[in-house]
């Protein structure tokens, strides 16, 4: 202390900082110690003193601030070089934007409840059990808990039932039932997709057009989600109640060994029992357990991302398009109406055909009414399916001016509508006659299935030009899923057997070889074939249907019925007789007149 005061009286002048410095920690300004009130006598002495001791305490006890210009020079760094490496780690991690299925989805769900778990495993062990000896009504049967578990969802999520959601989920479950029913592959595949297709639509209820295509398959993006999820839920009820999950356990495991015992007595003790429960009990093999444990994993995630999509929907009508770039109305109406007036020429060329002029036609092309059907048919539906786009491009760069806009839309679109309705009236009749010369197969009523679905949609169109177009994305999936179901539900092989048996019995040719291709579904029309035409188309059929024997779960009702069918009417061994019958007849021969070869 006394070195450094001597130090400081031994400098007389100080710089204007260390002053400053040394004024603000005494409190004292310099003011105040130059000045002082007049009279005030020895009060104010003694102020004047205690005020100079007061300063020079405080430069006795503060250090002599350094010059800014002391010491060693430290390097700074570049702007270009960004900050030192140390504050790189003391950065905040900034968290990447959210998804796009982030931003739709209309909450996080909470947290799985036990009705969801369960349903959940009972789906997953439902498929493991079921599915893997084929399709029926083990579909119906795994989708039943699988919806289940999506209602208690919901319910937990506060979501209430809506009118269409009611509409998706009925139709999904009544196409269900189509494997139940058909044996035949092709309008089966068509209808789980379907049902797919309108199950996710329940869930995540779509209206707009980009909302039904994309929430038509948006069950998908939850698979992964609803794993952890459902993780998440088991996690946290193992922790809270294991005491109940061991009590759970062990139950079961007794109920599993007594079901066993007592099983096993009664069906050693009749055997009708026997046979009931054998029935009754999947078939499962320790040969397919690889694939058993697929369709377990298969389930369980389907069920999951069920519940999850119905806890936490994506709101797929969030996507928006842009319209296009509105045009004037001469640009946009001039081609249409030029389109319009090339449809009533052909369409007029129609009516006189039918009206009197086929002959004449048919005459001139020398085409017979076969080929002049089929030469027409595969045109025309394209034609149609390219006027649907063609409607839809025009809405989108439309005019939007005002109502007299409006007017003109509607006039030219409803006109086309109306022209190519006419257009699909004569791709189905060409197909009849068609058809009628050559008998029906799967592609041809495909096609016109399909055709005559175009038609619809066409007519859907035109009600939303009256009525308003808020509806129309939503009408049309119905009509593809009504279509969907009533295709499978006319049973399209059973159609397909019975126009031949039609046919022979008019004495028109018949195509036995194309017979012995169908399901099982044509067994009761080709049961009343007479013999040897019979047991050649059922030769196939019945060997199949020995060899597939599967439980009742895996078998739809057109496959027990036409086992029915052939344990009354066995198939008789015609041998070489078979190869003969429909040999140079029917379509074949059609062709080789024509000298041409139609794969349709």
């Amino acid at each position: 202390m006394s070195d450094q005061s001597s130090d400081a009286s031994s400098r007389p002048e100080t710089s204007a900082e260390s002053r400053d410095v040394t004024e603000s920690a005494s409190g004292t300004a310099p003011e105040a110690v130059s000045e002082a009130p007049p009279g005030g006598g020895g009060r104010a002495k003694a102020a004047g003193e205690r005020s100079a001791a007061g300063k020079e305490l405080a430069l006795t006890s503060t250090p002599p601030v350094p010059p800014q210009n002391a010491g060693p020079d430290v390097p700074k760094v570049p702007a270009y070089l960004g900050a030192p490496p140390g504050d790189v780690w003391q950065k905040r991690r900034q968290q990447p934007p959210p998804g796009v299925l982030s931003r739709l989805r209309a909450a996080s769900p909470p947290a799985i409840g036990p009705g969801t778990l369960w349903s959940a495993f009972a789906t997953a062990l439902l498929s493991a059990l079921l599915l893997g000896d084929g399709l029926g009504p083990n579909l119906l049967i795994v989708a039943l808990p699988a919806a289940l578990g999506a209602f208690f969802a919901a319910r937990s999520a506060r979501r209430r039932l809506r009118p269409w959601t009611a509409v998706w989920a009925v139709g999904g479950l009544a196409l269900l039932a189509v494997p139940a029913l058909r044996a035949a592959g092709w309008p089966v595949f068509l209808a789980v997709v379907s049902a797919l297709a309108l199950g996710s639509l329940a869930l995540h209820g779509s209206r707009s057009w980009q909302g039904v295509l994309l929430g038509s398959v948006g069950l998908f993006p939850s698979a992964s989600a609803g794993v952890r999820w459902g993780w998440q839920g088991v996690r946290a009820r193992a922790d809270d109640s294991r005491g109940r999950v061991r009590t759970v356990v062990r139950s079961t495991a007794v109920a599993v060994v007594l079901l066993i015992v007592f099983g096993a007595l009664f069906a050693s003790a009749d055997a009708a029992f026997a046979d009931l429960l054998g029935s009754l009990t999947p078939d499962a093999s320790v040969g397919d357990s690889p694939w058993r444990v697929f369709l377990f994993a298969l389930g369980l995630v389907g069920a999951l991302a069920t519940a999850y999509s119905a806890a936490a929907p994506v709101r797929w009508d969030g996507i928006t398009i842009r319209p296009g770039k509105a045009r004037n109305r001469a640009e946009w109406a001039l081609p249409l109406i030029v389109l319009n007036l090339l449809f009533a020429a052909f369409i007029t060329l129609q009516l006189v055909v039918l009206l009197g002029g086929y002959d004449k036609v048919l005459e001139e092309t020398g085409l017979t009414p076969a080929a002049y059907a089929r030469q027409g048919f595969w045109q025309l539906l394209w034609a149609t399916v390219l006027t649907l786009i063609v409607i839809a491009l025009a809405l989108r760069w439309a005019p939007r001016g005002g109502p007299h806009d409006r007017t003109l839309v509607r006039s030219v679109l409803g006109v086309l509508c109306v022209l190519t309705l006419v257009v699909v009236a004569s791709a189905l009749r060409r197909m009849d006659l068609y058809v009628d010369a050559f008998g029906l197969t799967r592609l041809r009523i495909s096609v016109a299935a399909v055709e005559l679905w175009l038609g619809v949609v066409l007519v859907l169109i035109l009600a939303a030009g009256v009525f308003g177009a808020r509806l129309l994305p939503r009408a049309i999936a119905v009509s593809a899923a009504v279509g969907v179901l009533a295709f499978g539900l006319v049973s399209p092989d059973g159609l397909i057997a019975e126009q031949s048996v039609q046919r022979h019995r008019s004495e028109r040719p018949i195509d036995i070889e194309y017979l012995k291709g169908l399901s099982a579904d044509a067994v009761p029309a080709l049961n009343t074939l007479p013999e040897p035409l019979r047991s050649c188309a059922l030769e196939n059929l019945d060997r199949d249907l020995r060899v597939m024997d599967a439980p009742w779960y895996a078998s739809s009702w057109g496959e027990v019925r036409a086992r029915d069918i052939l344990e009354k009417h066995p198939v008789q061994n015609h041998g070489t007789e078979c190869y003969r019958q429909g040999q140079g007849t029917g379509e074949r021969e059609g062709y080789e007149e024509d000298h041409s070869y139609d794969p349709y």
